[in-house]
């Protein structure tokens, strides 16, 4: 890089538009949709589609919701000539979608364009040709004059073909290519040239695409420029206003957003943004924008994961894990802040039983395009108690209070540290359920048990029963004023315990006649440090007994405890 760009480059000129209105605009409804996954995407790509890829591409597009596909460039390519008749001959275009070819304005490129499109219900034909200073200057060696002669020929020759073909319900779509860097008024004045030739009308709108071909300027930019051509142009009415941004400077989604605001009405783009350079603008981006605006973008992307495959599939090009809405990773927090404030936004949920979605950290609702809650919290060594409980929540239905979390998060903190990778949902299973010995790792197992003295009188109640303890059972006794405290007793007096309860709290997994009990205890031992147990059983007694031996067999060796 040179120390000094500006001596090699120059910032682009903006509009002089003072008393611009975009920006107080607000996008309300769906503009039209015209995908060019399978011509301007395919160009792109360094294998393009075989037959069969763009099929199934296709299909995909209608599936979305897309009345307005372009399919090909035929007069550039056979296998496009050939795509395009196979659709209209095999009659696998919907009658209210509209297939769009691209031709350059030239007659031997003309002909076999709406040759190509022969027999189809709805075509829309689009020429184009550079309108520029430096592609007039440098690639043309051409002056506006000869430019606008140029798109004026072609204009005049698909109007005279297609007028030959009433059978099609034809739509003519002219682009004043790299209009991004053109001379403001040089391209209205061709734009008005070729509206002269076409002679739309509202009822039969010419579409007027004003591409970005290369991104030049910063996205307010570009809307003045969207504003500056609506207010000015003559026969507002009788044209749709398309855009097709490019993302050279990474705001393509920006400047069609604003471009819309700007009064535009159409908008070109690709599947995930594929396209020449930095690609295309992403459509499933911005639609899925408007959608969590409360916007209807008329598209439906309900299975995005299907989306996603499919398109890789016919681009030969991964979805980015961190691709807005599609990406594998998008909604997932590994950050123990972002988990904690995701977890407490889905529990408030659930007791508002809100309709409006309001979950810190993500601007969507997951299951809106089929994705599962399961994979919005994953753990590794960012990650902290909030994380830890949610996977074990949503996997065991386990619900551990807060001073739980924060004990047992030290100990997954310990193998993400140790291992310093993710740590799945199978080793955090595993690791509860080996330290709080419910996989049967632990030194204390209880046998049987009952508990006397349970009638109202206040008297002590009684605990009696047998615990197996390094291989051996012993028989226990205890008392207190309730099952726990008696059980509590019973073990502090028959192995020299120091055990003493200081929260308790349960809650029933599933429901119906598969329902268990959970309950968790927390202890103190007398040097203040806490230890905690689970216990889980048909039988909420059962679990609670559970509990405390659990709460047992993690006390420190140092307790004395009796062999």
């Amino acid at each position: 890089m040179i120390t000094n760009p500006a001596s090699k480059y120059r910032p682009f000129a903006t509009v002089d538009l003072p008393d611009r209105q975009w920006p107080s605009k607000r996008i309300t409804h769906a503009p039209r949709w015209c995908a060019v996954d399978l011509r301007d995407g395919n160009q792109s790509l360094i294998d393009p589609m075989d037959g069969e890829r763009k099929r199934r591409f296709f299909d995909l597009l209608i599936k979305t919701g897309f009345k307005e596909i372009e399919v090909g460039f035929p007069s550039a390519s056979q296998t496009d000539y050939d795509f395009v008749r196979s659709l209209i001959d095999g009659n696998l275009i919907p009658e209210d979608v509209a297939i769009q070819v691209l031709t350059q304005s030239r007659e031997e490129l003309i002909r076999p364009t709406i040759e190509s499109l022969a027999g189809a219900h709805r075509a829309i034909v689009h020429l184009y040709n550079a309108t520029s200073e430096v592609f007039r200057r440098l690639v043309f060696n051409q002056d506006k004059a000869g430019t606008i002669a140029l798109a004026v020929s072609g204009t005049k020759l698909i109007k005279e073909l297609t007028e030959q073909h009433p059978e099609t319900i034809w739509t003519y779509q002219y682009s004043p290519e790299t209009f991004s860097f053109t001379e403001p008024e040089f391209a209205l004045e061709i734009c008005e040239a070729v509206m002269d030739v076409w002679q739309p009308t509202p009822e039969r709108p010419i579409i007027l695409n004003l591409p970005a071909t290369v991104e030049v300027a910063t996205p307010n930019v570009h809307a003045d420029q969207i504003e500056w051509f609506c207010r000015t142009m003559t026969r507002r009415d009788c044209a749709i206003i398309s855009l097709h941004p490019h993302n050279d400077r990474g705001t393509g989604i920006a400047a069609a957003e604003l471009g819309l605001m700007a009064g535009a009405d159409r908008v070109e783009g690709c599947l995930f943004g594929n396209g020449e350079r930095t690609g295309n603008v992403d459509i499933v981006t911005m639609a899925m924008n408007m959608y969590t605006q409360g916007v209807d973008p008329e598209l439906d992307f309900s299975d995005m994961r299907k989306v996603v495959s499919t398109v890789e599939h016919c681009n030969q090009i991964a979805v980015h894990p961190r691709h807005p809405y599609a990406g594998e990773l998008v909604f997932t927090a590994f950050s123990g802040s972002h988990q904690d404030a995701i977890k407490k936004g889905f529990a408030a949920r659930k007791k508002q039983n809100d309709a409006i979605w309001e979950v810190p950290y993500l601007p969507i609702d997951p299951a809106d395009i089929g994705c599962s809650y399961e994979a919005v919290i994953r753990v590794n060594s960012q990650s902290g108690k909030g994380g830890v409980a949610w996977v074990l929540e949503q996997d065991q239905g386990l619900r551990l209070p807060r001073r739980f979390q924060i004990a047992f998060s030290r100990v997954v903190q310990e193998i993400a540290d140790r291992t310093k990778r993710e740590t799945t949902t199978a080793v955090i299973v595993e690791a509860f359920r080996h330290t709080y010995g419910l996989d049967g790792s632990g030194r204390f197992s209880l046998v049987d048990y009952s508990v006397s003295g349970v009638d109202k009188s206040g008297a002590p109640r009684t605990f009696t029963g047998r615990v197996e303890v390094d291989g051996q059972t012993r028989s226990i006794t205890g008392q207190g004023n309730g099952p726990l405290s008696s059980f509590v007793d019973a073990l502090n007096t028959n192995f020299g315990m120091h055990l003493d309860i200081v929260n308790y709290d349960e809650h029933a997994i599933g429901t119906g006649s598969g329902t268990q009990a959970a309950a968790y205890v927390e202890c103190v031992l007398p040097d203040g440090k806490s230890v905690f147990g689970v216990g889980i059983d048909v039988d909420s007694g059962e679990a609670s007994m559970r509990a405390v031996l659990s709460a047992a067999n993690n006390a420190d060796s140092d307790m004395g405890v009796a062999k």
